[in-house]
């Protein structure tokens, strides 16, 4: 899809349908009113009529405006003017692309003229870019007969002359973020039985290829090679071959130490022997979506072309129950030299993790983000807004914070206090793999902080934010664009 910055009037915009906004009480946005005046108060005359209010994505399309270029008008909710945020502006722009007639090849937007509170000329347009990707995003279906593409190709973004440049700039940086938020959600997407380890780590040289990163896959005799006995204890129930798979993206200074991403990629989680409830199993092929969001990031970084050093870790592989797997009561070995007894195999994600993060050392970092749809409790606790915030470094988690604030990809700062340490105490191991029902997302964070005390480190569980379930499922891409803005932002500080 293409996408252009245009200045002029509105109402001169050769497009096939225009997108003017309309508050509550049928109040005009200002483009809408220079197009209200041209066309001698045509729309001002359809709102009288009752047809439309201005509620939130509420929607109308009008034909043949009298003195409008346009083919079409779209008049689009924006709800109380009062009231109007940056979610009220993707609602807005989403449902604008979603009532858009059949055949409507290009469109031109107004809507980035809106005052939001925060928000300037780059984050409004970046955020329409990624919306109007996202809204015409289709799952990669694995069906006979596929499904038909979206028919927009070209999208027009109408600003003000003096915001010409920075409105270009952000272009590029919603359409970079965009396609990385597209590849984590095609990998989520995938089943099971053809996104494996394997596959991942040909995705991984895929993206090498075309961006010129570093990247190395690592087969089990490797894994084994660097004593990772907790990533292999989960991995040794099921056919699938585990896979370690690290990408580089060095476009910063030699000198200057690299942020690392590390992914949780379990391909597929039964639970192992501790097996999970049957019903809606099938949605544990998003058990990898930290492993695609770091893919995706690497994609939305090297679109980007980031002047920045970014190291991303994948440990991944299925977690099956089988002769072979893994017991509760199990003792493993991790590469740090850590002793863990196994009490629940479904806590798996923090067992290949832990290795992952130990892994990560060598590399010198000066910060570790690992991302994981690690616990369920996260998901009783923030619901399916935020991600859960984890850090042993409170500058670090303001980074991402913010980040996430600026992106519209929130996260929310969980506490890490020592109190929760006990609750994974062992009698046999140095730790146990679970610290009971009381705060589990804390101390599955508490679990992985013993094996990140060399680096600053972050943790974010996305087990309730990486996909949707119910009509609308599938993966959302989260959070690929908090990560891609963390370290946008990171890149500009270090000019």
């Amino acid at each position: 899809m293409e996408f252009s910055i245009k200045n002029g009037n509105p109402e001169k915009l050769r497009t096939d349908c225009l997108v003017v906004g309309v508050f509550e009480g049928r109040k005009l946005s200002d483009s809408a009113k220079q197009v209200d005046e041209a066309a001698n108060q045509a729309i001002s005359t359809v709102l009288k009529s009752g047809d439309m209010e201005g509620k939130l994505a509420s929607t109308l399309v009008l034909h043949q405006v009298p003195n409008v270029v346009a083919t079409r008008v779209l008049l689009v909710g924006l709800g109380k003017a009062a009231e109007f945020t940056e979610r009220h502006y993707r609602q807005a722009v989403r449902a604008a692309v979603k009532a858009l007639p059949k055949g409507v090849q290009n469109v031109g937007f107004t809507l980035t003229e809106l005052s939001i509170k925060k928000s300037d000329i780059q984050a409004k347009v970046a955020h329409l870019v990624e919306t109007v990707l996202g809204a015409t995003y289709i799952v990669n279906a694995i069906k006979e007969k596929k499904p038909q593409e979206h028919a927009l190709d070209k999208v027009i973004v109408q600003v003000e002359k003096a915001e010409t440049t920075a409105a270009e700039h952000a272009v590029n940086s919603g359409l970079g973020i965009a396609k990385g938020v597209r590849l984590a959600k095609d990998l989520g997407n995938l089943p099971p039985n053809i996104c494996t380890p394997t596959y991942l780590g040909e995705q991984a040289k895929k993206l090498a290829k075309d961006y010129g990163f570093k990247v190395e896959v690592l087969d089990k005799a490797q894994i084994e090679k660097l004593g990772m006995g907790s990533f292999l204890g989960v991995a040794q129930g099921s056919l699938e071959p585990p896979k370690l798979i690290v990408l580089q993206h060095l476009k910063g200074k030699k000198s200057e130490k690299p942020v690392a991403l590390v992914g949780k990629g379990i391909t597929f989680d039964t639970g192992g022997i501790s097996l999970k409830p049957g019903a809606e199993m099938d949605e544990m092929k998003y058990d990898m979506c930290g492993a695609a969001s770091v893919l995706g990031t690497f994609k939305a970084i090297g679109e980007l072309d980031l002047p920045l050093n970014v190291v991303g870790i994948i440990p991944t592989c299925d977690n099956m129950p089988s002769g072979n797997a893994l017991k509760p009561g199990d003792v493993l070995t991790s590469m740090a030299g850590l002793t863990i007894e196994v009490l629940n195999t479904d806590a798996e994600g923090r067992l290949i993790l832990c290795d992952a993060l130990t892994y990560a050392e060598r590399f010198e970092p000066s910060a570790v983000v690992d991302i994981a749809t690690l616990t369920g409790a996260c998901v009783i606790a923030l619901g399916n807004h935020a991600s859960g915030l984890f850090s042993n470094n409170d500058g670090l988690a303001k980074e991402l914070l913010d980040a996430g604030e600026k992106s519209y990809d929130r996260a929310w700062h969980m506490p890490l206090w020592d109190d929760y340490q006990s609750q994974l105490d062992s009698n046999f191991a140095d730790m146990a793999n679970i610290g009971g029902r009381a705060g589990g997302s804390i101390t599955a964070a508490c679990f992985l902080s013993r094996f990140a005390k060399k680096y600053d480190w972050a943790h974010l569980d996305i087990a309730g934010t990486a996909w949707k379930s119910g009509k609308e499922k599938g993966g959302t891409g989260r959070p690929v664009p908090l990560l891609t803005t963390f370290l946008m932002q990171r890149a500009h500080k270090t000019k």
